[in-house]
Order: C-alpha cells, then sequence, then structure tokens
C-alpha cells in the first residue's frame, strides 16, 4: 500500500505562543506527561526551564490555566488536521474513514505525549474550560460519525444496530477510543511501526462501520489532519 510522508508535528504548543511561552509549555507538558498535572508544581515547571517560580505569571495566570490552554491548543490542532485530511481523501466515505483513522493513529503515536495528556488530564479542568474541551471532542466524533452517515447513504456500510444517526455516534465513539488508547500503551520505542499500526487500525475501523474485510482505500494524505483525539 503506498502512503504519502506523515505530517509534520505542527506549531509548538501554545498556538501563537511566545519563544518564552513555548519553553514554559514544553516543560509543563513533559512533567505532566511523566507524574500528571496535579502532582507537578510550578516550581518544577520553571525550573525545568531555567526560570524563577514567578515568570510564570507573567504568561500564564496559574498552573491550571496553562494546562487548560494546553489541552485546548492540542484538541483545536486534532480537529483542524483531522477534517484536512478527509477533505484530502476525497468524496467516497470509504477513503475518509480511512484517512480519519490514519490520522488518529498517528496523532496518538508520534504525538504520544501530547495526546496522553489530553486525553488524561482534560477531565480534571473546572467544569467551566472542561466545557470547551468537551465541544472540540464532540466535533471529532462528529467528524467520524458523519463519514459513517455518508457511507451508509452510499451502500458502503453497515453499521451495528442500523444505519441511523445514533448507530453512526456509537461506532464513532468505538472507532475513536480505540484510536486515543494507542497512546496508553506504546511506547517510543515500540517495535511495530506507525504506518503498520495505521493499516491494522484502519481494517478494525472499517469492519466495525461494517465494511467487509478487503485491502483499506488508499488515502492522499494518510496519517494527516490526532485525540486526537477521542
Amino acid at each position: 500500500m503506498t502512503t504519502a510522508p506523515p505530517p509534520s508535528p505542527g506549531p509548538r504548543l501554545p498556538v501563537g505562543g511566545t519563544s518564552l511561552q513555548g519553553r514554559i509549555a514544553d516543560a509543563a507538558l513533559e512533567l505532566f506527561y511523566r507524574q500528571g498535572a496535579p502532582a507537578t508544581t510550578i516550581r518544577e515547571i520553571t525550573t525545568a526551564c531555567g526560570l524563577t517560580p514567578g515568570a510564570l505569571y507573567n504568561h500564564f495566570s496559574s498552573k491550571e490555566q496553562l494546562l487548560f490552554v494546553l489541552i485546548r491548543d492540542i484538541h483545536l490542532l486534532a480537529d483542524t488536521r483531522l477534517a484536512a485530511a478527509v477533505a484530502d481523501a476525497g468524496s467516497e466515505p470509504r477513503a475518509q474513514l480511512t484517512a480519519a483513522v490514519r490520522f488518529m493513529v498517528w496523532q496518538n503515536t508520534a504525538l504520544r505525549k501530547q495526546s496522553l495528556v489530553a486525553n488524561r488530564e482534560f477531565t480534571a479542568l473546572p467544569a467551566s474550560t472542561r466545557a470547551e474541551i468537551t465541544a472540540i471532542r464532540r466535533r471529532l466524533r462528529g467528524q467520524f460519525a458523519a463519514i459513517l452517515l455518508a457511507g451508509c447513504e452510499a451502500g458502503e456500510f453497515t453499521l451495528p444496530g442500523g444505519n441511523d444517526r445514533l448507530s453512526a455516534a456509537l461506532t464513532a465513539t468505538a472507532i475513536g477510543t480505540l484510536c486515543a488508547n494507542i497512546s496508553e500503551w506504546t511506547r517510543e520505542n515500540y517495535p511495530v511501526p506507525i504506518d503498520d499500526l495505521q493499516d491494522r487500525y484502519v481494517q478494525m475501523a472499517l469492519r466495525l462501520a461494517g465494511a467487509g474485510h478487503s485491502e483499506p482505500a488508499e488515502a492522499g494524505q494518510p496519517g494527516e489532519a490526532a485525540g486526537g483525539l477521542a
């Protein structure tokens, strides 16, 4: 199967931030990944990037606000790039589903630290900011559901439970969760290459969609678009 080169990691976090904000974000993301946000202190973050603890407040109002900005931007980038991958795949639902799954697998392996932090920590955000993240996650799921419904209408897919909106939403959730959970168990030295994982997950997604067991359609930009998310 011929594949296009994987996408670049994208802009540095936070999107549109200054160089110093990027240094703080990089240090925070690494610490949130290794030990979780609740266990990470402002002093640890600023020490990791050579700043005094008070310097963080010149750029973020709190550790919680820094965490929210990181989670929000990771989700927004995934949402935008997923839409781009689907658009680049053409009009056939099978090719669109292939491109969408390949992106989500890439998102959760190539950008594993970002995806793991975003998926693991968003539930701990205050309700006011968590609602914004939840809305983005619903958009991500909605992109999959729309592809599945289009595939049903075209006679390409037969969903478990029927070819209706509920079945599309449930199947979209199952596919998104499968892809998102990759970030929980892979490691940087995982022996299966990303393109192999992409092929396998496309096959699983197509089976969940009731598309049979033939080879997945080629996508113009595999892995591009990550929940990422679920």
